[in-house]
């Protein structure tokens, strides 16, 4: 327990009810990050130690981004929530717009829930919380123009605003352009992200806060899977939870706070990209998407892409969008495979597609329409796909009152997030799509 001293007495304090949580999750987070020693996550494999975990966590689908992370708050499908996407379908091409406000979300979520309980709250870099009910929020926000400077967003989106200021002051020191980044191989971003959260946790003590590590994420689509900025990425993660579980020791906290560490999504290595629109672009099912003349175009989401229709009852486009996806030779048929309607149903993934395509063998899709297969030149990563296979999980990691030590359970999804943190919590919250993993409980 030597690592975990900020925690303090913990596991002799037997209580049963956290009434501070704190989420953590590290975009990209793989269950061999803590399951593999050769991975710099100690004090997360501390945690495990003293806690419990899963050893795969299946996302939902896309197992992208910001539907993920908004499944972890609710409970519920993309279907039930709405964040169907990490960017929206925009017909006319694709402005570089994200889902960014939390008024999009159609169900509770934790936050409200707190609140309801008396509560305070607080998140750092949480997707889809501009203009959040959240006492204390700093958004994932940028000019969708000039992606690389995110501070005026972020700033006008914080709330109380007086906290920009505040965190600069007290926790970062004042913040340039890159300090919100993940490029240059810096890891500053994650580490920034880690103080402004501890600055809160110290501060205001909140009852949850949901904090976002994006760095690890960033360089497994850089360079795939495996590789030095990966690895390094990952020690800085754990470095960054390991500055939060510090903070709520100095807070005085530490006997009634849980600690989740989870993820989004896994990794897959891409080798090529396939762009379906050029097939619907060279058979006349889109003739000039920028003046309406369309019948359907597929929105990309990574591993996946999503078939939209100008109209929704043309059932004899989709058709014909199908076959000539089956009509394809099976040297490009081998990259990918079709969702159907049912199957999305089944997943709860957007109810407004006929059908999506998730890629194989290392296959990621584009979204336009003058070269179908684009073959990369050096090893990427994405994310995306179908969850149905390991290295798209991700990972869990709790610590806390009212937890078992050291039980590790096969599997568990994303959806059980919510119902977990409610019932650590003990507060009431409604009914979710996921389940009580009673296991880990005492």
């Amino acid at each position: 327990m030597m690592l975990l001293a900020t925690m303090g007495a913990t596991a002799k304090a037997q209580q049963k009810v956290a009434t501070h949580v704190l989420l953590i999750t590290v975009d990209g987070f793989r269950p061999e990050f803590y399951l593999d020693s050769t991975y710099g996550m100690m004090n997360v494999r501390e945690l495990m130690k003293n806690g419990v975990a899963a050893k795969g966590v299946d996302p939902v689908f896309p197992s992208v981004t910001y539907p993920d992370h908004t499944t972890m708050v609710t409970g519920v499908t993309p279907a039930r929530h709405g964040i169907v996407y990490n960017t929206p379908f925009e017909a006319e091409g694709q402005t570089g717009k994200w889902l960014w406000n939390y008024d999009l979300i159609k169900s509770k979520t934790l936050w409200e829930a707190m609140h309801d309980a008396g509560r305070k709250t607080a998140c750092v870099r949480w997707p889809v919380t501009v203009g959040a009910p959240i006492d204390y929020r700093i958004p994932e926000y940028w000019d969708y123009k000039h992606k690389n400077d995110a501070r005026a967003y972020t700033a006008e989106a914080t709330q109380p605003r007086s906290l920009w200021k505040e965190v600069q002051d007290s926790a970062t020191g004042f913040l340039q352009a890159d300090d919100l980044n993940a490029e240059h191989n810096e890891l500053i971003q994650d580490e920034n992200v880690a103080r402004m959260a501890s600055y809160i946790i110290r501060q205001y003590k909140p009852g949850f806060l949901a904090v976002h590590l994006a760095c690890t994420d960033h360089y497994e689509h850089q360079d795939g899977r495996e590789s030095y900025m990966v690895r390094a990425a990952v020690s800085g993660a754990d470095r960054s939870i390991k500055s939060m579980l510090e903070a709520i020791g100095r807070a005085g906290i530490a006997d009634s706070t849980l600690v989740i560490v989870t993820g989004d999504h896994g990794f897959e290595n891409i080798y090529r990209s396939f762009s379906p629109n050029v097939l619907l672009k060279q058979n006349g099912i889109i003739t000039n998407a920028k003046t309406g003349a369309w019948k359907a175009q597929f929105h990309s989401q990574g591993g996946s892409a999503f078939l939209h229709l100008k109209d929704a009852k043309d059932e004899q486009t989709v058709q014909q969008v199908r076959t000539l996806l089956n009509n394809l030779p099976d040297s490009i048929k081998q990259y990918f495979r079709i969702v159907e309607k049912a199957e999305l149903t089944t997943v709860g993934a957007d109810p407004s597609v006929a059908l999506a395509l998730t890629g194989l063998k290392g296959t990621t899709f584009g979204a336009g329409t003058k070269k179908l297969m684009d073959i990369f030149g050096k090893v990427k990563g994405t994310h995306g796909f179908f969850p149905d296979h390991k290295e798209i999980e991700t990972g869990f990691v709790a610590f806390g009152p009212g937890l078992k030590k050291g039980v590790i359970i096969p599997k568990m999804k994303l959806l059980d997030v919510a119902p977990f943190i409610a019932q650590s919590a003990g507060i009431r919250f409604p009914q979710t799509e996921g389940i009580v993993r009673t296991e880990f409980f005492q």
